[in-house]
């Protein structure tokens, strides 16, 4: 008879792993115990050496699913008391590394007894168990029990009781088991409405053409029928939204067959347990309405992953429901998503019809996640529920703590700890008062429930950042250094951590606004890079960017700007044929420029897009942050598709001391000459463009391969979130032996730049 102390590492919080155990043990004869410690889960098991062996490796190998080890100590314990049975003891917290579960889409047993009459939770709009349901965003503090929740608020009655504290149940340990007696309910907000009457309503509604808020999971949703083009326009003009894609939940992946291109690979992401939104290509017969996604080749796709989201497309009350409902995050423009009735009905009220909530409280706000798809696997766009905050390995010494605050768009926080990087959720534009104090909020929760201290605070250099005053408050609240990171040196950061890489790299850092170092805007960089620092060895042609904010939204002023410097006395006549302007607002752009008046020197890549979508009359202005270079990747993509990429003509690269300069003022140059000569070839245009840049970034990379002998290139930035430009940089750096490092599920975009500003911090001494 031997007693082993087994202590396992990683995501084994909240998954169920505590009655696998148990279960385990009796299925081999062990005793012993099993506990939650916070950081890890412990296990002393007792029995024969050959029972012990086995019940080793069933552990290793049949963990719960949702689970995931990244470490397992064991050691003999001598002198052991005798155990009696097996059993789930008292949880204790102690220190050490944290693992904190994402949110879990519901699984399909549970779908099955929702709609089983002869279940006990038919109909139960939270029904849960050990393999699914809430995590984060009930979450009080660790380690993960029933208390330390706002499940707490309700007592279980004894039927569930029984089936938590029973090892033959599946629902044995599972934290938020609930039932319809003792559970959350479902009401309409204002009204006296609760239960299958409350969701009856919301589903008449949407059949009517009305707008419903829904709470789920981690805030609420603004839903509509989306083959009804009526409600989707009043909810756009309501929602101040004229083009943006909505996203769309189906009711089950016959309707998403139906509806949606899906390759291969794509339904297991759409099944699984994060069911994040996925961008998927339209069937030629797809019945959505065409405002869902304006003059857009895909569209945002999810399936229901909470029992109240299956509800609404399935209720036996005789009403003939769409299969396919807009579900976009329930904000106003620029604010976090709702979570609470007093925000919504203060914040989205005005949006939308009737207010469907639960008063299972939410204690962090997660949006839904959006990837995109690239080489097979998801290309992430948002980082949030069922991904955060599951944390990246940093492959180095990390002898601080240190919180990364983000950056000012798409913001994203994160937390170093013990050698790991815990991206947060995703938070949100930080315009807003209301979204910093949301990350105020945000980060003090997930310090709280990762028990971090954090040493050292980065955030990013610009000097006029929301989030830069956050991290100087913070940092003089906790008396604690502060270290400044530039924007697109993260950026490269988030890469290298991201794929374990500690060495040199040549970071191709492309997006749309970072401050630079002289003052300046830059935005299309190649930094020579590693954790110690950088070094600035290229960029794109600069220009100035005139007229300010108006200037990163309406690309045809950064076509004038190019034309101006490039064209001398031809540009007027230039940028009228072409539709950019006419000559009064030329005029006065050139006057500004001579005068430099709002004006700054300017190397941003996703302007450059900007420019380009312009040019070939795609998108003058953009209503939403990536519309036009977006547009332009479609136009782009949909030649490729027939015609293949063609091959781009050269323009060589510049340079000079040291620094290479991407000459892209000429290749947008050619691509307006080329639009003025032959105006229905613009499909064409845009996917030359693509490969023509994709080649000068190339280019340049083997210039400075050559220079310093560095093989690994690492892309990133929000222009890297073009799938095109992103797959076309790939195939031209492998031909050229290059090694290429890109993002998977860190978001390349601002989204994921707290990544590197936090590698930096706990690193960088």
């Amino acid at each position: 008879m031997r007693t082993i102390k087994m202590q396992l590492f990683g995501i084994v919080q909240g998954v169920g792993f505590r009655p696998f155990t148990a279960v385990t043990a009796g299925r081999y004869g062990i005793r012993g115990t099993v506990s939650n410690k916070g950081s890890y889960v412990e296990i002393y098991a007792q029995g024969e050496a050959q029972a012990l062996a086995a019940f080793q490796k069933a552990i290793a190998q049949e963990a719960p699913e949702r689970s995931m080890i990244l470490d397992t100590e064991v050691q003999t314990v001598e002198d052991a008391p005798e155990f009696r049975e097996f059993s789930i003891i008292e949880s204790k917290r102690e220190y050490g590394n944290i693992f904190v579960s994402p949110d879990i889409a519901t699984c399909d047993k549970c779908r099955r007894e929702l709609f089983d009459p002869q279940d006990r939770r038919y109909l139960h709009p939270f029904i849960n168990c050990t393999q699914c349901g809430p995590r984060l965003t009930i979450l009080d503090t660790m380690p993960y029990d029933r208390e330390r929740t706002s499940m707490a608020e309700f007592p279980m009655c004894p039927e569930c009781r029984s089936e938590y504290e029973d090892p033959a149940t599946r629902r044995y340990d599972a934290q938020p088991v609930c039932c319809n007696a003792c559970g959350p309910q479902v009401y309409l907000v204002g009204t006296d409405i609760r239960g299958k009457d409350a969701i009856t309503a919301v589903r008449r509604a949407v059949m009517e053409g009305k707008i419903a808020a829904v709470k789920g999971i981690g805030g609420f949703h603004l839903c509509c029928d989306a083959r009804n083009t009526a409600a989707v326009e009043r909810l756009r003009l309501l929602k101040h939204r004229p083009m943006k894609p909505f996203a769309v939940m189906m009711r089950d992946p016959e309707t998403v067959q139906r509806e949606c291109i899906v390759q291969e690979g794509q339904s297991e992401w759409l099944t699984g347990w994060q069911k994040p939104i996925l961008l998927l290509e339209k069937q030629p017969g797809c019945t959505l309405s065409a405002k869902i996604a304006p003059d857009m080749d895909t569209v945002g796709v999810m399936l229901p992953y909470a029992p109240v989201q299956m509800l609404l497309f399935d209720y036996p009350d005789g009403i003939a429901m769409t299969d396919c409902l807009v579900m976009t995050s329930g904000n106003a423009r620029d604010a976090p998503i709702c979570r609470n009735d007093a925000d919504a009905v203060k914040e989205i009220g005005g949006f939308c019809d009737l207010i469907l909530s639960h008063d299972r409280k939410i204690r962090i706000r997660a949006d839904d996640s959006v990837c995109d798809w690239l080489d097979g696997a998801p290309y992430m766009i948002r980082r949030s529920r069922g991904f955060a905050p599951l944390p990246v390995m940093l492959k180095a010494d990390s002898p601080r703590q240190a919180l990364g605050i983000g950056g000012e768009l798409k913001n994203s926080f994160c937390i170093a700890r013990g050698g790991l990087l815990y991206a947060s959720p995703y938070v949100g534009d930080m315009a807003d008062i209301r979204t910093v104090a949301a990350l105020r909020e945000s980060v003090d929760r997930l310090c709280g429930l990762l028990e971090a201290k954090p040493e050292v605070i980065a955030c990013d250099t610009h000097p006029l950042y929301n989030t830069v005053t956050v991290a100087q408050e913070l940092a003089a609240q906790r008396d604690i250094p502060l270290v400044q990171v530039q924007h697109h040196y993260a950026h490269i950061l988030s890469c290298m951590a991201e794929n374990g890489c500690t060495g040199r790299v040549i970071g191709v850092s492309m997006d749309g606004t970072g401050y630079g170092d002289d003052g300046t805007i830059w935005g299309g960089e190649l930094l020579i890079s590693d954790f110690s620092g950088y070094e600035r060895r290229g960029s794109i042609a600069p220009f100035l960017q005139i007229g300010g904010d108006a200037s990163s939204k309406e690309g045809w002023r950064i076509a004038v700007s190019i034309f101006r410097d490039m064209l001398g006395d031809a540009a007027e006549d230039a940028c009228v044929k072409l539709g950019l302007c006419d000559a009064q607002n030329f005029g006065v752009q050139r006057a500004m420029a001579q005068r430099h008046i709002n004006a700054v020197s300017s190397t941003s890549c996703g302007r450059l897009f900007d420019a380009a979508s312009a040019v070939l009359g795609i998108r003058t202005a953009s209503t939403f942050e990536g519309e036009a270079a977006t547009a332009l990747m479609t136009q782009a993509e949909r030649y490729a598709k027939r015609n293949g990429i063609p091959a781009p003509e050269r323009i060589p690269v510049m340079e000079r001391g040291g620094f290479v300069t991407l000459p892209t003022a000429k290749l947008l140059s050619r691509v307006a000459e080329e639009m003025l000569a032959h105006p229905e070839t613009k499909e064409a245009l845009a996917c030359q463009f693509h490969a023509a840049l994709a080649q000068q970034i190339t280019e340049s990379v083997c210039i400075l391969r050559e220079q310093t002998g560095i093989q690994t290139a690492a892309l990133s930035g929000g222009v890297f979130q073009n799938r095109l430009l992103t797959r076309l940089c790939e195939e031209m750096f492998a031909a050229q032996g290059i090694t290429v490092l890109r993002h998977h599920l860190i978001p390349p975009n601002d989204g994921g730049i707290a990544v590197g500003q936090a590698a930096y911090a706990a690193m960088h001494v």
